[in-house]
């Protein structure tokens, strides 16, 4: 029987140089908190247990990861990554195996640290890389057989030490008993002051307890966040990976460096994307659909061969195939759009469903409105869902046509194939088949003269 797996994920740090009030972990990447990213990876490897210990931040990190069954550790004093490990220890199984991951390192690949867990066993795994600049990092030193001895953090290293390029990332994977042990045996003694994590390596090979190491396959893996450029260093180096998986897949991107995804994005064939196209939450594009540039699109399904033009924003909405929208539309949540439709440049939709083949082509605003198939609204028309205290829902059937600059006061039924005169505004319900206009007699007077400003004195 394998040993159970429980995950220890370190999270206490302030950031000082994130120069923020907001805790170094919630900092969002690719719209998520960089603990966010992390727990996923977690996730993905099914362990028995997540420990995250916090520190910094407080409630408000844990109200940010809420009903995640996650067991939390309270780091009061930040004493460092030993005494860390040491707080989150009381409540991990004697027999398990402890995987040791970092809040503020989000792209290291789940496939990484399942090698770092199989090459474990009973010994210790330890994720380390060859950098050309190890500054800030602690170095692996080896004996003349090449085995592990002990790191020596960047502070403490002497100029010898300092000239190795083989650096630890920080990521481990130890046996609960043996680590626990360990911990209990580290003292201060250091350039910091703190309780190194690091120091269980020289224990671990003064009792010949075999150490291994593995490499992440890319060096991007093992970058962390201290500072507001390095967050955007990882945002870009995120949105690369996501745009190469998106071109392998077969989509067409016009710039891979100007596009953000900040959920998840699934894509069908032949599927067009424009520059500077942010796409949020849960986005479904089917086959053929054609992105423009500097769209925002938010947990949104878009149907096959729909045209996205320019600069629009789409939220929690659902848009049938074959349909044109923008440039400048507006889809707020609830909007339900079937195939074959055209809204046009300041059309805004709210939580209303607009049928097959219906055209709403300009500076419309329509809202808790049901429209039916083949409606033409003009120019200028509002549906005014809103008394001041309630909405009200309007139905539009099928085939009618509404004039330009129109208003249509809720509760309302415009009939099927009725006619709304331009510049109307209707409070009660036009019937099928007829022409229904509101409109003030127009008046000519003869003779009137515009009022001229006086002329100033000289």
């Amino acid at each position: 029987m394998s040993a159970p797996l429980e995950i220890v994920i370190l999270a206490a740090g302030q950031g000082k140089r994130m120069y923020s009030d907001l805790p170094k972990v919630l900092h969002g990447l690719a719209g998520k908190p960089l603990l966010g990213h992390v727990l996923d990876t977690a996730h993905m490897l099914k362990p028995d247990a997540i420990h995250v210990v916090y520190g910094h931040g407080g409630e408000q990190v844990r109200a940010a990861f809420p009903g995640t069954g996650l067991v939390w550790v309270h780091q009061a004093e930040q004493k460092g990554t030993g005494h860390a490990m040491a707080q989150a220890m009381p409540k991990i199984a004697e027999r398990a195996t402890v995987l040791v991951l970092y809040g503020d390192v989000p792209l290291i690949r789940p496939q990484t640290l399942q090698e770092l867990l199989s090459a474990a066993g009973d010994g210790l795994a330890l994720l380390t890389a060859e950098l050309a600049d190890p500054a800030g990092y602690g170095r692996i030193l080896r004996d003349p057989a090449g085995r592990v001895v002990r790191i020596v953090e960047s502070k403490d290293a002497g100029p010898d030490e300092a000239a190795v390029r083989e650096v630890y990332t920080g990521f481990l994977a130890a046996p609960a008993a043996k680590l626990r042990k360990w911990l209990a045996g580290l003292r201060n003694h250091n350039a910091q002051g703190e309780y190194y994590l690091t120091d269980i390596i020289s224990m671990a090979a003064a009792e010949r307890v075999a150490i291994t190491t593995r490499a992440p396959r890319d060096l991007g893996e093992i970058l962390g966040v201290n500072s507001k450029p390095e967050l955007a260093q990882l945002e870009r180096m995120y949105q690369k990976q996501q745009a190469e998986k998106l071109m392998q897949q077969g989509v067409t991107l016009r710039d891979p460096a100007r596009l953000d995804v900040r959920g998840e994005l699934t894509c069908g064939r032949d599927v067009v994307i424009d520059v500077n196209v942010v796409f949020e939450g849960k986005v479904v594009l089917q086959d053929g659909v054609q992105i423009g540039p500097n769209n925002v699109i938010r947990d949104t399904t878009i149907g096959a061969h729909t045209q996205i033009l320019p600069s629009c924003v789409i939220e929690e909405s659902v848009i049938g195939s074959h349909c044109r929208l923008g440039p400048f539309t507006r889809l707020r949540p609830g909007a339900e759009i079937a195939d074959h439709v055209h809204l046009g440049n300041f059309v805004e939709i709210k939580k209303s469903r607009v049928g097959p083949g219906s055209k709403i082509n300009h500076l419309s605003y329509v809202g808790d409105t049901t429209v039916g198939k083949d409606v033409n609204i003009g120019a200028g028309t509002i549906v005014c869902n809103y008394d001041g205290a309630n909405k009200h829902p309007t139905v539009i059937g099928d085939k009618a046509f509404i004039g330009s600059n129109t208003a249509l006061v809720a509760p309302l039924t415009v009939g099927e194939g009725a006619t709304i005169g331009a510049g109307s505004v209707i409070t009660k319900d036009a019937p099928a088949g007829e022409l229904t206009l509101t409109r003030a007699p127009q008046m000519t007077k003869p003779g009137w003269k515009r009022p001229v400003k006086k002329s100033k004195d000289k």
